[in-house]
């Protein structure tokens, strides 16, 4: 038995006793597939900072990247962050002509899972930090609560 369709046995046994993970599970699957994760490339560097209670920040270093070099997408539960190439005719930087050029941007793609019940509030790029706000929203039907017996 390969280690896929081990991984997806687990899954398997799983989903008969959980309601509404669905979606959870399939990602896991994905993430399995071709026996183990697609690509475990650290470029660019990040860090995910929990910042309150249900708040939270997705951070990437990505000196001598600016706004126009970085696309932020999200869309089915996947947050994807990558760069955006340019010309390769540019040789100046803005009215500047590069005679050496010893900073490289490196190209990337980073991929994150984000929960049904989290919302990206906003991106921003400082001093070569990406900052991806993110908060939980947790809906009453999920907060704790009392169930009277009748």
């Amino acid at each position: 038995m390969s280690k896929l369709n081990g991984n997806l046995s687990i899954f398997n046994q799983l989903k008969p006793v959980s309601v509404g993970f669905e979606n959870m599970f399939d990602s896991f699957e994905k993430m399995f597939e071709n026996d183990g994760f697609e690509s475990l490339d650290n470029y660019p560097y990040y860090n995910i900072v929990k910042t309150g209670d249900f708040t939270y920040d997705i951070e990437l270093a990505l000196a001598g990247f600016s706004k126009k070099d970085i696309s932020i997408e999200y869309a089915d539960g996947l947050l994807k962050i990558k760069s955006v190439k340019q010309n390769k005719t540019e040789e100046k930087d803005g009215k500047n002509e590069i005679i050496h050029r010893g900073i490289s941007k490196r190209y990337f793609s980073k991929t994150f899972t984000v929960s049904d019940d989290t919302e990206i509030k906003g991106a921003e790029l400082k001093d070569g930090l990406l900052k991806i706000s993110l908060e939980r929203i947790i809906p009453e039907s999920k907060k704790p609560r009392t169930i009277e017996i009748n």
